[in-house]
Formats: C-alpha cells, structure tokens, sequence
C-alpha cells in the first residue's frame, strides 16, 4: 500500500512539472491529450460504478458511491476540457471579411 501512495505521488509532482513547462503553443493539443486521458478515467469510473460487488462485501456501496462520483467529476472534466480547447481554437480563425460597401455610392 506504501508503495502505491508513493507512485501516486511521485507521479504528481512529475504530471505538475512537465505542464509547467509546456510552450504556451502547445496548450490547446495538451488539452486535448487531457480529455483522451479523462475519457480513459471515466470509462474506468464506469466499470468500477457499475460492478456487480458480492452482497456480503462491506464496501460495496462505498465503492458504488465512489464510481458514481468519479463517473460525474471525470466526464464534467472531459466536457468543460472540449469546451475550453474549442475557446481556445476560435482564438486561432481570422475574423471574417465584411463584404459591406461604402454609403456613398463608392466600391
């Protein structure tokens, strides 16, 4: 179990680290790199959520609860993550020509 909290935090400090140091013109294929791992994490919610737990098993509705809630918090981090990277590529168009002509009779 020590072991496992070890990783788990060697490989935050390691996921912070390499963001903090990603060129600001790779933001937006980061973010999407993001929500292919999110949507990973919500099918695993899935999994663990929707488990058949034996009637005996004394965690089986925390381990329901918990899938519930990892269910919600990854899919609204995939959601908003498509959101933001769609705000951000919209950034990137040029704005649209206006074909309008002059009042003044000129083209």
């Amino acid at each position: 179990m020590d072991v496992n909290i070890f990783v788990f935090v060697m490989a935050t400090f390691l996921g912070i680290e390499v963001i903090r140091r990603v060129s600001h013109l790779l933001h937006t294929p980061l973010m999407s790199l993001t929500n292919a791992i999110s949507a990973i994490s919500v099918v695993g919610a899935i999994i663990i959520a929707g488990q058949d737990y034996p009637a005996g098993s004394q965690y089986a509705n925390v381990a329901k609860i918990l899938g519930i809630i990892a269910v919600a918090a990854a899919f609204s981090n995939v959601v908003g993550g498509f959101m933001i990277t769609d705000r951000m590529l919209k950034m990137f168009k040029p704005e649209p020509k206006s074909n309008k002509t002059d009042s003044k009779g000129g083209h």
